[in-house]
């Protein structure tokens, strides 16, 4: 039967973190499936302001939804409208709103937390990233349903990187910069390690401060770059040199930085919580990110044999290309919506 899809690609405009990169590569995955694409945006709204916000997911999303001429609405952010004219699939990537971020303004956890609890709940169907995030999803969520577990692909392009790590070590940290991402880990870590640097990427939150003061405090701001969002060629550029990458993220629904660095051949050290373990599935090493000796030791263990490090994360790299390949995605996705159409 022929499909037609209505996606939310809005959080992909502009500086398009993990959910973005979903959307983007979701679009491009489903429409190589055979299922027809309605790529749905607003370029002139800013998506990070949390006004503007409601305003796509309450307004302009139904609407565009509803002109599109789709059989269906994938709500591929976490969000969906309150009131639709298709029958809607949700993506929740995690509960975090629920479950980790206090620290936020009230009206958010309100909104992305609560009112999406509810919401979800009038869903055709709700998708999650991970095993994790199902079990998150039924304890906290209120709905009786099993979600489907779909597990996001990741670009092909990281499968095609040529490693040709610096001579002088750095680990890499991607995403946002966030509490919840754990980036004074890395940092803490670097700073037991003389010559080891540590570069972030992502875009910054107040957390970002918080990483600053600390990596004063240690003395080693000169070891830590903060690049925040760079381009695609500047990401491609860090995967292929950096010694290693670090995770110690505290809670993920998923984890694309993970993910990512094991498609790119990096050796990856990572958190053991949430979702992480699952990702790794036992080609990364996986700690917890309160075990401060720990991560130093798993660190110079790479460090001091840097080729077996490399030899090692080359092993298992196909194996985690094949795991993450976004046509296993797009077919899982394909067969529920067909199953809800028909």
């Amino acid at each position: 039967m022929p499909l037609t899809v209505a996606l939310d690609a809005q959080l992909a405009l502009g500086t398009a973190t993990g959910i973005g990169t979903y959307a983007r590569d979701l679009a491009a995955a489903l429409d190589a499936g055979g299922v027809t694409v309605r790529s749905l945006a607003a370029p002139w709204l800013d998506p990070w302001r949390f006004d503007r916000r409601v305003l796509w997911d309450q307004v302009l999303l139904p609407l565009q939804a509803a002109r599109s001429g789709a059989q269906l609405l994938h709500a591929t952010s976490g969000t969906l409208p309150f009131v639709r004219t298709l029958p809607t699939v949700v993506t929740v990537h995690d509960m975090a709103w629920l479950r980790v971020q206090e620290h936020t303004p009230f009206y958010a956890r309100a909104y992305f937390g609560a009112a999406m609890r509810r919401a979800y709940r009038r869903a055709a169907a709700v998708v999650v990233d991970s095993e994790f995030s199902a079990r998150e999803y039924g304890e906290l969520s209120g709905d009786r349903r099993q979600p489907a577990v779909v597990l996001p692909g990741v670009d092909a392009r990281f499968a095609a990187l040529v490693r040709r790590p610096d001579t002088a070590p750095f680990a890499l940290v991607t995403g946002t910069v966030e509490r919840r991402k754990n980036l004074v880990r890395a940092i803490e870590t670097a700073a037991a390690i003389p010559g080891l640097d540590v570069v972030s990427i992502g875009p910054p939150t107040l957390y970002l401060d918080e990483a600053r003061a600390r990596a004063a405090a240690l003395g080693v701001s000169a070891r830590v770059q903060f690049l925040g969002y760079v381009s695609r060629e500047v990401i491609d550029d860090l995967y292929a040199r950096a010694t290693l990458a670090l995770v110690p993220s505290r809670y993920e629904g998923f984890g694309y930085g993970l993910a990512e660095a094991l498609c790119a051949g990096l050796p990856v050290i990572a958190s053991d919580r949430a979702s992480l373990p699952e990702v790794a599935a036992g080609d990364a090493t996986v700690i917890d990110p309160d075990d401060a000796a720990g991560w130093i030791d798993a660190v110079r263990d790479i460090l001091g044999d840097r080729d077996r490090a490399e030899r090692a994360a080359a092993a298992v790299r196909e194996r985690a290309v094949q795991r993450f390949a976004w046509r296993h995605a797009a077919l899982a996705l394909r067969a529920l919506y067909a199953g809800l159409l028909a």
